[in-house]
Protein backbone atom coordinates (compact mmCIF):
# COMPACT_ATOMS: atom_id res chain seq x y z
CA UNK A 1 0.00 0.00 0.00
CA UNK A 2 1.39 3.50 -1.07
CA UNK A 3 0.51 6.81 0.34
CA UNK A 4 -0.72 9.37 -2.38
CA UNK A 5 -1.82 13.13 -2.38
CA UNK A 6 -4.12 14.34 -5.05
CA UNK A 7 -4.23 18.00 -4.77
CA UNK A 8 -7.19 18.97 -6.99
CA UNK A 9 -11.09 17.66 -5.75
CA UNK A 10 -12.54 18.73 -9.68
CA UNK A 11 -14.03 15.86 -11.31
CA UNK A 12 -10.79 14.44 -12.94
CA UNK A 13 -8.58 14.55 -9.48
CA UNK A 14 -11.62 12.89 -7.79
CA UNK A 15 -12.53 10.08 -10.70
CA UNK A 16 -8.81 9.28 -10.24
CA UNK A 17 -8.76 8.47 -6.85
CA UNK A 18 -11.08 5.54 -7.51
CA UNK A 19 -8.37 3.41 -9.53
CA UNK A 20 -5.70 4.07 -6.88
CA UNK A 21 -8.24 2.83 -4.04
CA UNK A 22 -9.17 -0.01 -5.59
CA UNK A 23 -5.72 -0.98 -5.93
CA UNK A 24 -5.59 -0.91 -1.78
CA UNK A 25 -3.51 2.49 -1.85
CA UNK A 26 -4.17 5.37 0.66
CA UNK A 27 -5.56 8.03 -0.71
CA UNK A 28 -5.79 11.83 0.17
CA UNK A 29 -8.01 14.66 -1.88
CA UNK A 30 -7.13 18.13 -1.48
CA UNK A 31 -8.24 21.33 -3.10
CA UNK A 32 -6.57 24.84 -2.82
CA UNK A 33 -8.96 26.73 -3.89
CA UNK A 34 -12.46 25.56 -3.81
CA UNK A 35 -13.31 25.61 -0.42
CA UNK A 36 -17.31 24.54 -0.56
CA UNK A 37 -16.12 21.78 -2.64
CA UNK A 38 -14.04 20.42 0.31
CA UNK A 39 -16.85 20.65 2.78
CA UNK A 40 -19.22 19.00 0.81
CA UNK A 41 -16.93 16.03 0.24
CA UNK A 42 -15.87 15.97 3.86
CA UNK A 43 -19.63 15.17 4.35
CA UNK A 44 -21.23 11.55 5.43
CA UNK A 45 -22.54 10.55 1.72
CA UNK A 46 -19.29 12.11 -0.03
CA UNK A 47 -21.63 13.25 -3.31
CA UNK A 48 -19.25 14.74 -5.98
CA UNK A 49 -21.52 17.19 -7.55
CA UNK A 50 -20.05 17.02 -11.05
CA UNK A 51 -19.56 13.08 -11.43
CA UNK A 52 -22.97 12.89 -9.65
CA UNK A 53 -21.56 9.93 -7.33
CA UNK A 54 -20.93 9.04 -4.12
CA UNK A 55 -16.61 8.79 -3.60
CA UNK A 56 -15.64 5.83 -1.78
CA UNK A 57 -15.62 6.28 2.00
CA UNK A 58 -12.14 5.40 2.41
CA UNK A 59 -11.13 8.35 0.29
CA UNK A 60 -9.76 10.67 3.15
CA UNK A 61 -10.36 14.51 2.71
CA UNK A 62 -7.60 16.67 3.97
CA UNK A 63 -7.74 20.30 4.03
CA UNK A 64 -4.84 22.36 1.74
CA UNK A 65 -2.43 24.19 3.04
CA UNK A 66 1.49 25.04 2.72
CA UNK A 67 3.28 22.53 4.22
CA UNK A 68 0.98 19.97 2.39
CA UNK A 69 2.80 18.56 -0.22
CA UNK A 70 5.81 18.69 1.84
CA UNK A 71 4.66 15.71 4.02
CA UNK A 72 5.37 11.92 2.88
CA UNK A 73 3.75 10.59 -0.23
CA UNK A 74 4.86 8.31 -2.37
CA UNK A 75 3.23 10.00 -5.05
CA UNK A 76 1.76 13.40 -5.79
CA UNK A 77 -0.55 13.90 -8.43
CA UNK A 78 -1.74 17.03 -9.36
CA UNK A 79 -4.74 17.38 -11.17
CA UNK A 80 -5.88 21.84 -10.43
CA UNK A 81 -6.50 24.07 -13.25
CA UNK A 82 -4.05 25.52 -15.51
CA UNK A 83 -4.78 28.45 -13.97
CA UNK A 84 -3.98 27.36 -10.47
CA UNK A 85 -0.52 25.51 -11.90
CA UNK A 86 1.53 28.97 -10.33
CA UNK A 87 0.28 27.94 -6.65
CA UNK A 88 1.20 24.69 -7.12
CA UNK A 89 4.85 25.04 -8.08
CA UNK A 90 5.55 27.70 -5.57
CA UNK A 91 4.53 24.83 -2.64
CA UNK A 92 6.70 22.32 -4.46
CA UNK A 93 9.84 24.78 -5.09
CA UNK A 94 10.66 23.99 -1.20
CA UNK A 95 10.49 20.25 -1.90
CA UNK A 96 14.00 18.73 -1.53
CA UNK A 97 12.76 14.94 -1.57
CA UNK A 98 12.05 13.40 -4.82
CA UNK A 99 8.28 12.29 -4.29
CA UNK A 100 7.30 10.97 -7.93
CA UNK A 101 5.09 13.89 -9.19
CA UNK A 102 2.44 13.07 -11.75
CA UNK A 103 0.71 16.16 -13.47
CA UNK A 104 -2.70 15.77 -15.03
CA UNK A 105 -3.18 19.15 -15.59
CA UNK A 106 -3.32 20.02 -19.08
CA UNK A 107 -2.84 23.37 -21.34
CA UNK A 108 0.07 25.81 -22.30
CA UNK A 109 1.38 29.26 -20.57
CA UNK A 110 3.00 32.33 -22.15
CA UNK A 111 6.54 32.38 -20.02
CA UNK A 112 8.04 35.77 -22.19
CA UNK A 113 8.51 34.84 -25.57
CA UNK A 114 7.80 31.30 -25.10
CA UNK A 115 4.93 28.64 -24.52
CA UNK A 116 5.78 26.26 -21.95
CA UNK A 117 3.69 22.98 -20.35
CA UNK A 118 2.74 22.82 -17.18
CA UNK A 119 5.30 20.17 -16.20
CA UNK A 120 8.21 22.55 -17.54
CA UNK A 121 5.76 25.63 -15.57
CA UNK A 122 6.58 23.13 -12.60
CA UNK A 123 10.15 22.67 -12.83
CA UNK A 124 10.44 26.45 -13.54
CA UNK A 125 10.07 26.82 -9.50
CA UNK A 126 12.12 23.46 -8.92
CA UNK A 127 14.37 21.62 -11.53
CA UNK A 128 15.16 18.99 -9.81
CA UNK A 129 11.49 17.84 -9.24
CA UNK A 130 10.15 14.24 -10.58
CA UNK A 131 7.72 15.29 -12.59
CA UNK A 132 5.32 12.61 -15.34
CA UNK A 133 2.61 13.70 -16.99
CA UNK A 134 -0.40 11.40 -17.71
CA UNK A 135 -2.76 12.59 -20.34
CA UNK A 136 -5.42 10.92 -23.21
CA UNK A 137 -8.66 10.15 -24.13
CA UNK A 138 -10.22 9.97 -20.47
CA UNK A 139 -13.49 11.28 -19.40
CA UNK A 140 -13.99 11.96 -15.60
CA UNK A 141 -17.36 10.80 -15.71
CA UNK A 142 -16.47 7.84 -17.37
CA UNK A 143 -13.23 6.70 -15.40
CA UNK A 144 -15.50 6.97 -12.72
CA UNK A 145 -17.82 4.61 -13.63
CA UNK A 146 -14.89 2.33 -13.93
CA UNK A 147 -15.84 2.40 -17.79
CA UNK A 148 -13.04 0.56 -19.66
CA UNK A 149 -10.31 3.77 -20.23
CA UNK A 150 -6.56 3.86 -21.65
CA UNK A 151 -3.68 7.04 -21.30
CA UNK A 152 -0.62 7.51 -21.27
CA UNK A 153 2.14 7.85 -18.63
CA UNK A 154 5.18 10.13 -20.19
CA UNK A 155 8.87 10.52 -18.25
CA UNK A 156 12.20 10.58 -19.96
CA UNK A 157 12.69 7.75 -17.74
CA UNK A 158 10.62 5.37 -18.87
CA UNK A 159 11.28 3.35 -15.65
CA UNK A 160 9.75 5.92 -14.00
CA UNK A 161 6.60 5.87 -16.12
CA UNK A 162 6.05 2.16 -15.45
CA UNK A 163 6.05 2.39 -11.76
CA UNK A 164 3.75 4.79 -11.60
CA UNK A 165 1.79 2.57 -13.92
CA UNK A 166 1.79 -0.37 -11.61
CA UNK A 167 -0.11 2.03 -8.78
CA UNK A 168 -2.74 2.86 -10.67
CA UNK A 169 -3.85 0.61 -13.54
CA UNK A 170 -6.33 -1.74 -12.79
CA UNK A 171 -8.49 -4.13 -15.37
CA UNK A 172 -10.78 -1.20 -16.59
CA UNK A 173 -7.86 1.71 -16.57
CA UNK A 174 -4.34 0.61 -18.65
CA UNK A 175 -1.70 3.00 -19.08
CA UNK A 176 0.84 3.32 -22.00
CA UNK A 177 3.80 5.14 -21.51
CA UNK A 178 5.92 7.32 -23.70
CA UNK A 179 9.31 9.49 -23.61
CA UNK A 180 7.82 12.11 -25.49
CA UNK A 181 7.04 14.39 -23.21
CA UNK A 182 6.65 17.61 -25.11
CA UNK A 183 4.49 15.55 -27.52
CA UNK A 184 2.22 14.47 -25.13
CA UNK A 185 1.97 17.67 -23.81
CA UNK A 186 1.44 20.19 -26.00
CA UNK A 187 -0.65 17.22 -28.27
CA UNK A 188 -2.64 17.17 -25.34
CA UNK A 189 -3.60 21.08 -25.03
CA UNK A 190 -3.79 21.87 -28.67
CA UNK A 191 -5.90 19.15 -29.21
CA UNK A 192 -9.20 21.31 -27.37
CA UNK A 193 -8.44 24.00 -29.99
CA UNK A 194 -8.73 21.73 -32.82
CA UNK A 195 -12.10 19.94 -31.20
CA UNK A 196 -13.69 23.66 -31.56
CA UNK A 197 -12.92 23.31 -35.07
CA UNK A 198 -14.02 20.20 -35.86
CA UNK A 199 -17.28 21.20 -33.93
CA UNK A 200 -17.59 23.70 -36.48
CA UNK A 201 -18.04 21.89 -39.54
CA UNK A 202 -21.71 21.19 -38.48
CA UNK A 203 -21.80 18.52 -40.83
CA UNK A 204 -20.43 14.93 -40.95
CA UNK A 205 -18.79 15.27 -43.92
CA UNK A 206 -16.96 19.17 -43.15
CA UNK A 207 -16.09 17.59 -39.44
CA UNK A 208 -14.56 14.82 -41.48
CA UNK A 209 -12.46 16.57 -43.48
CA UNK A 210 -11.58 19.34 -40.37
CA UNK A 211 -10.69 16.23 -38.47
CA UNK A 212 -8.37 14.38 -41.02
CA UNK A 213 -6.59 18.48 -41.75
CA UNK A 214 -6.59 19.14 -38.11
CA UNK A 215 -4.17 15.93 -37.33
CA UNK A 216 -1.94 17.09 -40.45
CA UNK A 217 -1.78 20.43 -38.45
CA UNK A 218 -1.25 18.76 -34.86
CA UNK A 219 1.77 17.24 -36.60
CA UNK A 220 3.69 20.26 -37.83
CA UNK A 221 2.95 21.70 -34.41
CA UNK A 222 4.20 18.49 -32.25
CA UNK A 223 7.70 18.88 -34.53
CA UNK A 224 7.62 22.27 -33.84
CA UNK A 225 7.35 22.25 -29.83
CA UNK A 226 9.89 19.15 -30.15
CA UNK A 227 8.03 16.49 -29.89
CA UNK A 228 7.31 13.45 -32.18
CA UNK A 229 4.93 13.51 -35.18
CA UNK A 230 4.52 9.96 -34.54
CA UNK A 231 2.72 10.79 -30.76
CA UNK A 232 0.11 12.79 -32.96
CA UNK A 233 -1.32 9.00 -33.67
CA UNK A 234 -1.46 8.21 -29.86
CA UNK A 235 -3.74 8.49 -26.97
CA UNK A 236 -2.52 11.71 -26.37
CA UNK A 237 -3.03 12.84 -29.79
CA UNK A 238 -5.75 11.64 -31.95
CA UNK A 239 -6.99 9.74 -29.08
CA UNK A 240 -7.73 12.70 -27.05
CA UNK A 241 -8.90 14.80 -29.97
CA UNK A 242 -11.44 12.16 -30.77
CA UNK A 243 -13.62 12.30 -27.55
CA UNK A 244 -12.88 16.55 -26.91
CA UNK A 245 -14.66 16.30 -30.61
CA UNK A 246 -17.52 14.12 -30.40
CA UNK A 247 -19.05 15.99 -27.25
CA UNK A 248 -18.22 18.36 -24.64
CA UNK A 249 -17.58 22.24 -23.84
CA UNK A 250 -15.04 22.61 -26.92
CA UNK A 251 -16.70 21.35 -29.23
CA UNK A 252 -20.38 22.77 -28.62
CA UNK A 253 -18.47 26.33 -28.56
CA UNK A 254 -17.43 25.33 -31.99
CA UNK A 255 -20.62 24.34 -33.58
CA UNK A 256 -22.05 27.85 -32.40
CA UNK A 257 -19.15 29.41 -33.87
CA UNK A 258 -20.28 27.29 -37.22
CA UNK A 259 -23.40 28.11 -37.33
CA UNK A 260 -22.08 32.24 -37.53
CA UNK A 261 -22.28 33.74 -33.92
CA UNK A 262 -18.92 35.67 -32.45
CA UNK A 263 -17.57 33.95 -29.70
CA UNK A 264 -18.88 36.76 -27.10
CA UNK A 265 -22.53 35.97 -28.31
CA UNK A 266 -22.11 32.54 -27.87
CA UNK A 267 -20.45 32.64 -24.52
CA UNK A 268 -23.40 35.17 -23.20
CA UNK A 269 -26.40 33.37 -24.77
CA UNK A 270 -25.60 29.82 -24.53
CA UNK A 271 -22.24 28.82 -22.24
CA UNK A 272 -22.63 32.09 -19.75
CA UNK A 273 -21.53 29.21 -16.83
CA UNK A 274 -19.13 27.35 -18.62
CA UNK A 275 -15.41 26.82 -18.86
CA UNK A 276 -13.80 26.63 -22.80
CA UNK A 277 -10.67 25.24 -22.45
CA UNK A 278 -10.36 25.42 -25.68
CA UNK A 279 -11.09 29.45 -25.47
CA UNK A 280 -8.95 30.00 -22.59
CA UNK A 281 -6.02 28.06 -24.02
CA UNK A 282 -6.66 30.33 -27.29
CA UNK A 283 -6.44 33.77 -25.61
CA UNK A 284 -3.19 32.05 -23.63
CA UNK A 285 -1.20 31.19 -26.84
CA UNK A 286 -2.31 33.77 -29.68
CA UNK A 287 -0.15 36.29 -29.03
CA UNK A 288 2.84 33.40 -29.45
CA UNK A 289 1.39 31.51 -32.58
CA UNK A 290 0.72 35.11 -34.08
CA UNK A 291 4.27 36.09 -33.61
CA UNK A 292 6.07 33.26 -33.87
CA UNK A 293 4.47 29.89 -36.39
CA UNK A 294 4.33 30.15 -40.00
CA UNK A 295 0.31 30.92 -40.72
CA UNK A 296 0.31 29.12 -43.74
CA UNK A 297 1.47 26.03 -41.93
CA UNK A 298 -1.94 26.09 -39.56
CA UNK A 299 -4.41 27.68 -40.82
CA UNK A 300 -7.39 25.99 -38.87
CA UNK A 301 -5.87 27.54 -35.82
CA UNK A 302 -5.06 30.76 -37.15
CA UNK A 303 -9.18 30.70 -38.19
CA UNK A 304 -9.96 29.87 -34.71
CA UNK A 305 -7.42 32.15 -33.14
CA UNK A 306 -8.77 35.17 -34.99
CA UNK A 307 -12.52 33.83 -34.28
CA UNK A 308 -11.57 34.17 -30.34
CA UNK A 309 -9.40 36.49 -29.88
CA UNK A 310 -10.57 39.24 -31.94
CA UNK A 311 -14.01 37.95 -31.52
CA UNK A 312 -14.70 37.64 -35.24
CA UNK A 313 -17.26 35.19 -36.92
CA UNK A 314 -15.56 31.83 -37.39
CA UNK A 315 -13.87 31.88 -41.65
CA UNK A 316 -12.35 28.54 -41.69
CA UNK A 317 -9.12 28.95 -43.87
CA UNK A 318 -8.15 25.37 -45.43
Amino acid sequence: MKKILIVGAGAMGAAFSIPLLDNGHSVALTEPYNLRLLEKLNSKKKIHPSLNINLPKKLKIIKFSNETLSRKWDLIVIAVSSLGIDLIGKNLSKIKNKTPILVLTKGLKLDGRNLISMSSLLKKYNKNLNVSVLKGPCLANELAKKVRSFTVIANKNINTTKKIGKLISTNYYQTEFSRDVNGVEFLSAIKNIYSMIIGSGQWHNTSSALFRKSIDEMKYLSNYFKGKKETVYGLAGLGDLYVSAMGGRNSKMGAYLGKGYTFTQAKKKFMRNDTVEGADLATEIAPFVFKKINKKRIPLMISLLEAIVKNKKLKIKY
